[in-house]
């Protein structure tokens, strides 16, 4: 099982994202997500509380909806990118957010991510069925942890 940072934008985020959260807990893993421990806190203890997140988890699944996905998001990607986990994006969104006809998202985005999911009239049930299958795929051969 993985533990796993998730970030959300809108879209699925708005009403969709406990619902995801609950098919990634029931599938064993485990779920940080930023927003439920940052209310109260000021910029540097949610950054503090986002880095931290990140740092735990052993991957991140990154809810890329919005006309423009959100820069928090974006950063967290990056992040980590940068420690060298495994970033797997997801985006039902139908509006176009890439830089160019071939690509769904921003390019920087798609050169971070190990693997990107676009499901656009998907259910929860598929898109949390999408978002495990790259799981499996992307774990370590000796390294259970994201199955």
């Amino acid at each position: 099982m993985a533990r796993i940072l998730l970030g959300i934008t809108g879209g699925i985020a708005s009403y969709k994202a406990c619902e995801l959260v609950r098919r990634l807990v029931r599938a064993g893993h485990e779920v940080f997500l930023p927003q439920e421990q940052e209310p109260g806190k000021d910029a540097p203890g949610i950054f503090a509380t986002d880095v931290g997140g990140i740092d735990w988890a052993e991957c991140l699944v990154a809810i890329m909806d919005g006309a423009d996905p959100d820069s928090g998001t974006c950063w967290e990607c990056g992040y980590a990118y940068a420690t060298k986990k495994p970033v797997v994006l997801f985006r039902s969104d139908l509006r176009r957010s890439g830089d160019a006809d071939d690509i769904p998202y921003n390019a920087i985005l798609i050169g971070a991510a190990d693997a990107h999911v676009e499901l656009h009239h998907g259910t929860v049930d598929e898109a949390a069925a999408a978002i495990l299958a790259e799981l499996v795929r992307l774990a370590p051969i000796d390294e259970p942890a994201m199955k």
